[in-house]
């Protein structure tokens, strides 16, 4: 279903839940050109449109799916949570849930961590766009809350930048531990003149969801800034940076 060089969610999710995430190989034809050579698919960052719009085609073609099943969102870095079927266009949050078929819940990240949620009984699926504020602000309870318990749910990690390279300063590691002292350990002190830090997004996403009540998590062994091969990243390459596309989905009944 999913061309080879896209990455398909290792995980103990129902047979109808259906996952993937893209990579900067393209599955076919035309793609994007440098800076954001290979298969960017975000409208947002300077990309020549017509290319994007291509590429997004050619991942609704490769999936088998209609290219208005995607429910696009403008990712503000913030906790707001909406149902997929309800996105007739770009709308401002971070994460979307649905319990239809077809309707595909996406994120776009080059850095920022993804994150996908399903239940174990194949109902309702969830895509979760985790950047530091949005996890600060409660973006995984909040979409948590869509779940009717979220012991059944499962989750899913997908590439993301690692803690090796991923610093930050003071502000962000008050945002974590100033709420939650066991945070404590999701960051590594970077010595200097001023406090920074190295903040490992993967561990503070578990703890969260481990918080939330979910108690199996997979994935989270990638880094978006040291593979620049497979992944854009932000932080590496500018704002000029393409993006990854997060997919998830419910097929046919059953």
């Amino acid at each position: 279903m999913v061309a080879t060089p896209w990455l398909v969610p290792k995980w103990p999710a129902p047979g109808r839940v259906k996952s993937c995430v893209t990579t900067r190989a393209a599955c076919s034809g035309k793609a994007s050109q440098a800076p954001y050579d290979g298969f960017n698919l975000a409208l947002h960052v300077g990309d020549d449109a017509a290319s994007v719009q291509y590429n997004r085609q050619q991942l609704a073609d490769s999936l088998g799916l209609k290219p208005q099943s995607f429910k696009w969102l403008n990712q503000v870095h913030g906790a707001t949570v909406l149902r997929a079927d309800d996105v007739a266009e770009p709308d401002a949050a971070d994460a979307s849930f649905t319990r239809s078929a077809h309707q595909v819940c996406v994120v776009m990240t080059a850095d920022c961590l993804p994150v996908l949620l399903c239940d174990t009984t194949g109902t309702t699926v969830a895509a979760v766009h985790c950047g530091w504020r949005s996890l600060a602000g409660g973006i995984l309870a909040n979409t948590l809350a869509q779940f009717e318990n979220p012991e059944n749910v499962i989750a899913w990690l997908g590439p993301a930048i690692g803690s090796s390279h991923f610093e930050v300063g003071q502000d962000v590691y008050d945002a974590f531990v100033g709420k939650d002292e066991g945070l404590v350990e999701a960051f590594c002190v970077k010595a200097g003149s001023e406090p920074k830090w190295y903040a490992d997004l993967y561990r503070i996403a578990t703890f969260m969801l481990k918080a939330e009540g979910v108690r199996r998590c997979y994935g989270g062994d990638f880094c978006t800034y040291s593979d620049k091969s497979r992944f854009y990243s932000f932080r590496r390459d500018g704002a000029r940076s393409g993006r990854m596309a997060s997919c998830i989905w419910l097929g046919g009944e059953g």
